[in-house]
């Protein structure tokens, strides 16, 4: 009973880190501590899962490091415009006519940190195979030592997309640190007047303190809790008009704590999606990921000024 009584400190840890940990026996004065019954089962589901996710996340790792030469050059841009069938001189010609806008907007895909557009080859596909002919991806360099930086070339890039498409707005999907840097595009450089819907996967909105060691990268700096990116990104956003959707994992290594992939801002119409089974590279990369992406750029998006701060969704994975 001494044994179990100092141990008794450590029983809220152990009832974070494994959920649903019922108490001690032989301890009426704690309340909802009952009986060990059934711990070695629930401990076996967990370590399963854990297994799972980690061979699943080695898998994708070997995988994206064998397409990420591939994915190092920015992609050739398409050029939306009517095909000409006239022979006159096209220097003096007057410009083609854009194509109409289409009814669904263009799709922009925006890496994490130390990444490239290869990261989402699957996403890609599964994107066409649905209708959504119109991708492009944006490649920013891994010496970008500024989030603001980057959210403005994010915004030329934006700008560049609309005038060839003839679209008023585009919807994008950022992975982990892209998804701030075109949160901070919508929110802090008036990107919510370009963005339609923004899908964020596993973006640390409150700062990570994974990896403490990585604050020798500026950019990894501005992604600490208390940064000073991060406050600009809690000040008030009224009528902001771009519908945001943040997928989080249960399972991810690379948000400290698991909580800061979640979006809550009052003035912000957000629903976050919590992804049960995977981990942090999977997210750009999983069939049932993709899925929820499609739904969620599909789903009709919000009026100016309707932010309903933080709702919630779930998708089991494994």
């Amino acid at each position: 009973m001494k044994v179990t009584t100092a141990a008794l400190p450590l029983l809220p840890l152990c009832q974070r880190l494994l959920p649903g940990l019922p108490g001690l026996p032989g301890l009426p004065g704690l309340p909802g501590l009952t009986s060990l019954t059934g711990l070695p089962g629930r401990l076996t589901g967990l370590s399963m899962t854990l297994l799972k996710a980690s061979a699943l996340e080695v898998a994708i790792l070997a995988g994206h490091l064998l397409l990420y030469p591939s994915g190092i050059i920015q992609e050739r841009r398409s050029v939306c415009s009517l095909p000409s069938t006239d022979s006159r001189d096209p220097e003096t010609s007057p410009p083609a006519p854009r194509l109409p806008a289409p009814t669904s907007p263009p799709v922009v895909l925006l890496h994490g940190f130390i990444d490239n557009r290869s990261v989402f080859l699957l996403l890609r596909r599964s994107l066409a195979q649905h209708g959504r002919h119109q991708v492009e991806s944006l490649n920013y360099s891994p010496l970008t030592c500024d989030i603001r930086t980057a959210a403005e070339l994010l915004g030329r890039h934006i700008e560049e997309i609309c005038e060839r498409s003839g679209s008023e707005r585009v919807d994008v999907v950022g992975h982990s640190l892209g998804g701030l840097i075109a949160r901070y595009y919508v929110q802090r450089l008036g990107g919510d007047l370009r963005v339609r819907t923004l899908v964020t996967l596993g973006t640390p909105h409150a700062g990570t303190r994974v990896v403490p060691l990585a604050n020798a990268h500026p950019i990894v700096r501005q992604m600490r809790p208390g940064s000073a990116v991060i406050e600009e990104l809690t000040r008030p956003s009224p009528g902001c008009r771009t519908q945001f959707v943040s997928f989080w994992s249960d399972l991810d290594r690379v948000m400290d704590p698991l909580e800061t992939a979640c979006l809550d801002h009052p003035d912000l119409s957000v629903q976050n999606v919590r992804v049960s089974g995977i981990g942090h590279l999977a997210l750009p990369v999983h069939p049932a990921v993709a899925t929820g992406i499609r739904e969620a750029l599909d789903a009709v998006a919000p009026q100016a000024g309707t932010g309903t701060g933080k709702g919630t969704g779930g998708l089991t994975v494994a």
